[in-house]
């Protein structure tokens, strides 16, 4: 979970996501707590397969996100810099719907669980709270939070994980 290099951004804090943002050509800011431009959400229009880019305040890309197209479930992979970072699928054998793994491409497993469509759920490793998303901090309609509340975490990624395992859950209720 460690952070990219020359990444200055806060380690913790939460980040203001607008709901519903991730559609084709869409762009969007996402804001601190403070209010400040945190990252740029650059959804890709003219591509076969849906894709979104996370960039930093310069506009330089940090996070790309692509609905990977020839699999058995509905997957989501996370690259950085052109290289995969991290596959994102609906636990198989959990009895809960709202239940998905993200696969980093070094082996570590980081389980996403609670009220996806509702935005409430959390992200953790090994049973270790990594973020929270959440729309109760919030009193903006259509708007939902992600808590980074570790000093080693990568607030890029984990945002890019909590876009990922909603777009997958209104995919499976068929909200597309």
């Amino acid at each position: 979970m460690q952070r990219s290099p020359g990444d200055a951004s806060p380690r913790t804090g939460k980040y203001v996501v607008r709901d519903r943002i991730f559609g084709i050509g869409d762009d969007y800011w996402i804001e601190d707590e403070h209010g400040r431009h945190a990252f740029l959400v650059d959804g890709k229009a003219l591509r076969l397969r849906e894709t979104f880019e996370l960039k930093d305040p310069e506009r330089r890309v940090l996070i790309t996100i692509h609905k990977k197209m020839l699999s058995l479930r509905d997957t989501m992979t996370i690259e950085r810099g052109d290289e995969p970072l991290a596959t994102i699928k609906r636990k198989r054998l959990s009895l809960l719907r709202n239940h998905y793994r993200v696969e980093l491409v070094d082996g570590t497993e980081l389980d996403v669980s609670g009220k996806i469509l509702d935005r409430e759920f959390a992200i953790e490793y090994d049973g270790e709270l990594l973020a929270e998303i959440s729309r109760r901090w919030l009193t903006v309609r259509d708007t939902y939070a992600v808590n980074v509340v570790r000093e080693d975490a990568d607030p890029p990624l984990l945002i890019a994980i909590a876009v990922c395992v909603i777009r997958l859950a209104e995919r499976e209720r068929g909200e597309d």
